[in-house]
């Protein structure tokens, strides 16, 4: 830009007045709180920070409501996801989640894959639903369980269930065997000489 130019630019800003901003930043605490709200206030801070449960609730691609879901780890052989996929195993716990808000579900699901994976449980069905009812995000839940479970360790591999376990409404999933599960296997399994 040239002298001229610049000096051109200043003289055609000079009755620019500044904007005033109504907007006003939050207060850290409010004075005027109510003692019960304060403390409810803090009581979710701590719940906050006390929060185990990482899975994220930010933006997730939605899926087809229709869409099959089907994921598996690395290391889980083919016969298993097959079998898994063709409701070949039992089902020894099932989750609906179905109308459920997503933070309520985000919690429920969390809670549900460590306690059964804690009990040794191996194969569970999730019940999400597809969303149709929902007209402007068709498939919300359904899109978030599956970012979900892939996010959880304690989870091998999923697969949409079949039409008179829910069709694609519904999840199965494999569990890992715990810990205490692996080293009982591995007595009963051991060759001793």
């Amino acid at each position: 830009m040239s002298l001229s130019d610049f000096d051109l630019f200043l003289s055609s800003m000079e009755d620019v007045k500044p904007i005033n901003h109504d907007t006003i930043p939050p207060a850290p605490n409010n004075p005027n709180a109510s003692l019960a709200q304060q403390e409810k206030r803090k009581a979710a801070e701590e719940s906050l920070a006390n929060d185990e449960n990482y899975l994220q609730s930010e933006h997730v691609e939605l899926i087809d409501p229709h869409a099959l879901l089907s994921f598996k780890k690395d290391g889980v052989q083919s016969a298993v996801f097959k079998n898994l996929r063709l409701a070949k195993y039992q089902v020894d716990a099932t989750l609906d989640l179905h109308g459920q808000l997503l933070k309520h579900a985000r919690t429920t699901l969390f809670n549900f894959i460590n306690d059964c994976h804690q009990r040794n449980i191996r194969v569970v069905l999730i019940r999400h639903g597809i969303g149709i009812k929902n007209k402007a995000r068709p498939g919300i839940l359904k899109s978030y369980v599956n970012k979900w479970l892939q996010a959880l360790p304690a989870v091998l591999a999923y697969h949409s269930a079949l039409k008179h376990h829910g069709g694609s409404g519904a999840t199965y999933v494999l569990l890992k065997k715990s810990d205490e599960k692996k080293h009982e296997n591995r007595e009963i399994h051991a060759k001793r000489y």
